[in-house]
């Protein structure tokens, strides 16, 4: 790994924990202001929800300018978003910081994303950069919750607030030295095209499904295992251990795949991890001990943490090199409408079938789902489009 590359990750990470404390703070201030629950709902999709209508914006704006300025506008919104909670800790402020920081979040994730694959030379590199920014998240989902969890308990929420505007202005200190990549023309005699237009390519639309696939495995994974934890008469330590295990599988296998990236072939690690994941979801609900689950837990973890790595490396390749912030806008747009629609939609079907069909169901359409996935394996390196 690159020491630019290092420094990339390392401003992920801090950006990343800026939202990622403020999504554990937030929530837990208005339920101690003894806010209901469902209003604690709206709260933690409105980090999710600014990403879905600022995805495809963001893209166009890498795409006209780099890293560093929509890096640098992240820095600011994530930081006001900690400022403006510290100087009033109220819910409507809160809910607001929501959109701030979630918004930053994804803007800064485009103008890495395509930063770091058009530096990639080849489909081995792109594979590794990809798997290396990957682990940043991880990272950043501990150290956030984490820093803000010991401010509470020693100074009360007003000092975690002040964590969360700070740690962004850190994440620019190792991002604004970062050597800018000159811009891409679109070729001559393009017309001016969206990112819409994207979806008209077959292969990009099989990518895109197989991504909202198991994206949606990951959302299903989180929302409905301390469910079916519940059910079972788990402690919250014990399903929290569970949980912990799947984010410590799906970061070790991403630190192992730069190792091996060369004799990977994404559409094979794609449509495995699919494999995979239809059979785990579907032994999942018979288990019932909690060392069974915590073995499933990481054996997923395993499977999911492949994905993303391959997924953006394919990306890039079927996607003309101008278009790149469009075409990583789009995808993140995708992931994010998900993660606010798909725990609403595993809610009431579990209250209707029960959540073992949950997971049931969803191993039968990421099963269903593989000949889209082994159609990748045809994949061509992108023209104009």
């Amino acid at each position: 790994m690159s020491r630019e590359l290092a420094w990339l990750i390392t401003g992920q990470v801090f950006l990343h924990a800026s939202m990622a404390g403020m999504r554990m703070a937030a929530p837990l201030m208005a339920l101690r202001a003894h806010y209901s629950e469902a209003a604690v709902g709206v709260l933690l999709a409105l980090f999710a929800l600014t990403q879905v209508f600022l995805a495809l914006p963001a893209g166009r704006y890498a795409d006209r300018h780099g890293l560093r300025r929509p890096f640098g506008l992240a820095v600011i919104a994530a930081s006001i978003g900690g400022g403006i909670a510290v100087a009033f800790p109220i819910f409507p402020v809160l809910c607001l910081s929501a959109l701030l920081t979630g918004g930053a979040t994804g803007t800064a994730a485009i103008a890495l994303q395509r930063h770091v694959g058009r530096a990639a030379v080849g489909p081995t590199q792109l594979k590794q950069v990809f798997s290396w920014l990957a682990i940043g998240p991880a990272a950043s989902n501990f150290l956030g919750p984490f820093a803000c969890g010991l401010a509470i308990d020693a100074a009360g929420f007003q000092l975690a607030f002040l964590i969360v505007a700070v740690l962004p202005l850190i994440a620019w200190f190792w991002v604004r030295g970062a050597n800018e990549l000159p811009p891409v023309p679109p070729p001559p005699g393009n017309h001016r095209q969206t990112a819409w237009d994207l979806l008209r390519e077959p292969m990009f639309r099989r990518l895109l499904l197989v991504n909202w696939l198991l994206s949606s495995c990951w959302d299903v994974h989180t929302f409905v295992v301390p469910v079916l934890g519940h059910e079972r008469g788990l402690s919250a330590s014990v399903i929290g251990t569970i949980l912990g295990a799947f984010a410590v599988a799906a970061a070790a296998v991403r630190v192992l795949l730069p190792t091996v990236a060369a004799s990977l072939r994404e559409w094979a690690v794609v449509t495995s991890a699919m494999v995979a994941t239809a059979v785990l979801f579907f032994v999942y609900p018979f288990l019932r001990a909690p060392l069974a689950m915590g073995t499933c837990s990481v054996l997923l973890g395993f499977a999911l943490g492949t994905v993303q790595p391959m997924i953006m490396s394919t990306l890039h390749q079927i996607t003309p090199e101008h278009r790149h912030g469009q075409a990583v806008g789009l995808r993140l747009m995708a992931i994010n409408a998900s993660s606010v629609s798909m725990p609403l939609l595993f809610g009431a079907a579990g209250a209707v079938v029960g959540i073992s069909s949950v997971f049931w169901a969803v191993a039968a359409l990421v099963g269903a789902g593989t000949r889209v996935a082994i159609g990748l394996r045809d994949a061509q390196p992108a023209h104009n489009l």
